[in-house]
């Protein structure tokens, strides 16, 4: 009976131990939860944007991808003129914006401070809806530039016209009036497409600016309200401008919009012939070769016109990249950077979420209708996020970075081939349907096997914008792309995901949650009463 009450004596210690602590050990890993809480807020906060339509179906996407990730961003798609007020007011974090502070009409610097560089490479859409004589759906649309010029200056203004019909191969539209759709209020799309149309038909464009009061100084912001424009249609955003042109109510309409609309709403999109003589649509590929030639300053801000006129038989010609503006503190080399985030939890939230838009985040921009950055560009949003933050700058290469240009065998998906030559076989008077068997794709192109992304035309295409961007990184500025060395440093490794790691404090807590037990109850069968022996293993058996 000695060594049966011994026992039960033991198991009786283990229970009222094992009682006691656990609500001890509860008590401790609900404060380190607690604590871990407090860690991660203080170290990530949610950061709040606002601006460009054009590069807010990139924001969607890489908010998307971040969010799972633990990142807190939130962007609003208003227009790049009120993003750059909204950031100047100090009511958002950051700004998405094609147009600079420069070219807002009286605009100063704001006295936070700024930088602002490339974060998407992106393209304008001629989209359209209108039938042929027969009463059937156009797809294969093809335009000039002069064309498109001066559609939008409403010098041409019916689908018969002659000019139109020339673009065609002779093919004659029906004779119905063109209803164009534009951008209602200030937007930096309207800017960009300006400035196009300006370069492409100078003096047309002067006449027409005069005609309605604007500035030849600067670019044009806004156009609604215009006197030559009195029976347009205007829309406050490209979402609602592409549903309006892809519905049935906006046939025999015609607009310029972001090229992923066009992919949301499957809205016809037109050839554009460039400077070649090549008609293409805005893929990924044509984007890329266009933009091998902009001008890009030392504060990354972007020059155009070499864009418009690019005699590369790839580049689609209204093509251009939308930056991403955040605050920055004292930078030798960006005057505008004046003072860092006064909330570090923003400046954390702003860099990872940055780094991951320079890497992981480009390599589903081809699929929404954007072409993935140069290299180059990538290095620059790094280079952005070293002023930001005030620590060295993190080289990017095909190791540690996701974008795919940084693999030398990436090409890009380029335009489908071109169908005007079936088209041209159907005669002019009768329209044509789809061209030939060629079938609407996602964006309005035609269905068929796609000739320009691979084999020795792509490879080219591909070294020439290498050369042009400036993949070499000799830290001058170039004509086709600046520099990758705006504040030299050691370089650090990026290595791991885009996002930081999770915080240590709950595996502390489950260790505790492990160890602790064992460890009090060891401590208590040291302090057992006198008079109470161990038991050995041959004498556990109750003796009767």
């Amino acid at each position: 009976m000695t060594v049966s009450r011994t026992v039960n004596s033991e198991r009786r210690l283990l229970r009222r131990s094992m009682m006691l602590t656990a609500p001890v050990v509860l008590v401790i890993a609900m404060a380190m939860t607690v604590l871990a809480g407090q860690a991660g807020a203080a170290t990530l906060s949610p950061a709040n944007g606002q601006g460009s339509t054009y590069a807010a179906l990139a924001f969607q996407q890489w908010i998307a991808d971040t969010s799972s990730q633990g990142l807190n961003v939130n962007y609003t798609a208003t227009n790049s003129p009120a993003g750059l007020q909204s950031y100047a007011n100090n009511t958002a974090d950051f700004a998405g914006t094609e147009a600079e502070y420069s070219e807002l009409i009286g605009g100063n610097n704001p006295p936070r401070g700024f930088e602002y560089t490339p974060d998407v490479a992106g393209a304008t859409a001629i989209m359209y809806n209108v039938q042929d004589t027969a009463g059937r759906s156009v797809n294969y649309l093809h335009l000039s530039r002069l064309t498109v010029a001066k559609i939008f200056l409403g010098i041409i203004n019916n689908w018969d016209d002659p000019a139109i019909s020339a673009d065609n191969k002779g093919l004659v539209l029906p004779n119905h009036p063109i209803t164009v759709v534009g951008r209602s209020g200030q937007s930096g799309t309207t800017a960009l497409f300006y400035d196009f149309v300006q370069q492409t038909d100078p003096a047309d464009y002067a006449h027409w600016a005069a005609q309605n009061g604007f500035s030849s100084g600067s670019r044009i912001l806004e156009i609604d309200g215009g006197a030559s424009t009195g029976s347009w249609q205007f829309y406050s955003g490209s979402d609602q401008q592409a549903q309006q042109i892809a519905s049935p109510g906006g046939m025999w309409s015609i607009g310029y919009d972001e090229f992923g609309y066009a992919k949301v709403y499957n809205a016809n999109v037109a050839w554009i012939q460039n400077a070649s003589g090549a008609y293409v649509q805005p893929f990924a590929d044509n984007i890329s070769a266009a933009l091998q030639s902009a001008v890009l300053a030392p504060d990354t801000s972007q020059n155009l016109n070499g864009v418009y006129t690019s005699t590369n038989p790839l580049a689609y010609p209204i093509s251009a990249y939308s930056y991403i503006l955040v605050q920055c503190g004292p930078s030798g080399d960006r005057p505008t950077c004046v003072t860092p985030y006064a909330n570090p939890g923003i400046m954390n939230t702003m860099a990872q979420f940055m780094l991951y838009v320079a890497c992981g985040g480009q390599a589903k921009m081809p699929s929404i209708g954007y072409a993935a950055l140069p290299t180059q560009l990538s290095q620059f949003l790094a280079d952005a996020v070293g002023r930001m933050n005030g620590q060295p700058v993190e080289q990017l290469n095909q190791s540690n970075c996701a974008n795919p240009e940084f693999n030398p065998n990436y090409v890009p998906p380029g335009s489908p081939s071109d169908p005007e030559a079936a088209v041209a076989s159907l005669g002019s008077g009768a329209g044509g349907g789809g061209g030939g068997g060629s079938t609407s794709s996602s964006g309005g192109g035609a269905a068929v096997t796609n000739t320009t992304t691979g084999g020795t035309t792509a490879t080219t295409a591909k070294s020439a914008v290498s050369a042009a961007v400036g993949r070499s990184g000799s830290g001058t500025v170039s004509a086709g792309g600046g520099t990758g060395d705006y504040r030299p440093a050691a370089p650090v490794p990026f290595a791991g995901s885009d996002v930081a790691a999770s915080s240590p404090w709950p595996l502390i807590a489950l260790v505790l949650l492990l160890v602790v037990p064992f460890f009090l109850f060891t401590l208590t069968l040291r302090r057992r009463p006198e008079g109470i022996a161990p038991a050995s293993n041959e004498n556990e058996k109750e003796v009767t």
